[in-house]
């Protein structure tokens, strides 16, 4: 299976933020990529920490879409612990949110 390598160019300190550019890089290489069977690696190797926006805005759509299985056809390569919170955290919600567990009445 060929697979798709993105990799993610920091801003300013390593940090991303730019919901516009995610977007671009959503229409105009993640979602092309993923319709034509490929595999996903996102190498965030030049970032040390993006925004929960600019995340979402990189990958709502494709998890809408393609829901869990998405989750087997993309990889997230040399995330700081910071980031990889961000991406478990978006995908989380945006697979559903979070469960809770039901409150003991009285």
């Amino acid at each position: 299976m060929k697979v798709k390598v993105i990799e993610l160019q920091p801003g300013i300190a390593g940090f991303v933020e730019d919901k516009d550019l995610a977007r671009l890089i959503r229409i105009g290489e993640l979602l092309p990529a993923l319709e034509q069977g490929e595999n996903i690696v996102l190498d965030f190797r030049q970032v040390k920490y993006a925004t929960q926006s600019f995340i979402h805005a990189l990958l709502g759509e494709a998890l809408y879409k393609y829901r869990e299985e998405l989750l087997d056809r993309i990889e997230f390569k040399n995330c700081t612990p910071q980031l990889q919170s961000v991406i478990e955290l978006v995908v989380d919600y945006s697979l559903g949110g979070f469960p809770t567990e039901a409150e003991p009445v009285g």
